[in-house]
């Protein structure tokens, strides 16, 4: 089995970067299969991950590929279930590039290379290269990602650049090779210490947890709160926002109101979106909508802050309100049949 270069991942932490590869609803799926101890387990691995290098996602991607082809009691096509797998998470565009470096991990030249770091340490490596080199990079590279690597170019590189990338044509071969032994030899030097794939963090667990079934998340929430408070306390913020409000019916929406004071719904409402709003306002009786409009054109401006507060505090009502049975507060946003 292929080892892991320096600073190697706890199997874990490698079960953690597979799973976030895979895509919230297909995580989530493989977590439900899991028992209490291995759910805290790879949920605090999660949590806590931010940047994995570029040279260990290909390499975790590999060993997990080398895992699932060794698996003899597996009678399926492993390659075309992960093609399949990766595909249906990540769409086609996407998938094909992780899909390459999958199953052509040796073959994979230094252009291929740089699909799997960040915008901005590709950004860095090209800043002192020739506007031709620049040029053959971006047509390489997926559309999205040499528009991120476009944005962080200093003016004159880029305006060139681009100029260039729309006068090309066609790459011959041996400048096609040149450039990948430049960019192995130059540009990877100039990179390989910045080149990292954010991956990870709270808000990452946060979007796969909300789509977990409430005994499930409410488990691995709690059981992240006991290794680490404070991190379970960011993860729920982030998997609940004021725009669930939106997720709540009429009769939920109605009983929240009376548990909320008329000052604070109208602080919290000044920094809503429109839907919100509307949300709101069509669960009150006319006049009191009309009131609290009235109000918000001709309130005073508020702090950012204030109003973060105050939508704060009516979200901690609704989960209350939850918690009791009284309502039900979904951070998934399914649409209700």
């Amino acid at each position: 089995m292929p080892e892991l270069s320096s600073a190697p991942l706890k199997s874990v932490e490698q079960a953690a970067v597979v799973l976030m590869a895979l895509g919230e609803s297909h995580a989530a799926e493989i977590l439900r299969h899991l028992d209490p101890r291995e759910l805290h387990k790879i949920g605090v691995a999660m949590a806590n991950m931010t940047n994995v290098t570029r040279q260990q996602i290909s390499e975790i991607i590999h060993i997990f590929n080398e895992e699932v082809r060794n698996q003899s009691a597996l009678t399926v096509d492993s390659e075309n279930y992960i093609r399949g797998v990766l595909t249906r998470a990540l769409g086609r565009e996407k998938a094909k590039g992780i899909l390459e470096h999958i199953f052509d991990t040796e073959g994979q030249s230094g252009v291929d290379s740089l699909k799997w770091m960040d915008a901005s340490a590709i950004a860095g490596g090209l800043r002192e290269e020739h506007p031709q080199v620049v040029a053959l990079v971006l047509s390489s590279l997926q559309t999205d990602q040499a528009a991120e690597v476009v944005g962080l170019l200093p003016s004159p590189l880029r305006d060139e650049a681009l100029l260039r990338v729309a006068i090309l044509d066609e790459i011959p071969s041996g400048a096609l090779e040149e450039l990948n032994e430049l960019i192995e030899k130059q540009v990877m030097r100039n990179i390989s210490a910045a080149a990292t794939s954010k991956i990870g963090g709270p808000k990452r667990a946060a979007e796969i947890l909300g789509r977990l079934d409430a005994s499930i998340e409410g488990e691995i929430l709690d059981k992240i709160k006991e290794t680490d408070a404070d991190l379970g306390t960011t993860i729920e913020d982030l998997m609940v926002v004021f725009e669930n409000l939106l997720n709540l019916n009429d009769r939920d929406v109605q009983a929240l109101l009376r548990e909320i004071s008329s000052e604070t719904l109208l602080i919290a409402l000044r920094g809503a979106d429109d839907a919100v709003r509307n949300k709101i306002l069509s669960n009150m009786s006319r006049r009191a909508a009309d009131l609290l409009r009235d109000d918000l054109e001709v309130m005073p401006p508020v702090k950012l802050s204030d109003v973060e507060a105050a939508q704060k505090d009516i979200l901690s009502t609704a989960k209350r309100l939850a918690e009791a049975g009284e309502i039900t507060l979904s951070s998934k946003g399914d649409e209700l049949v």
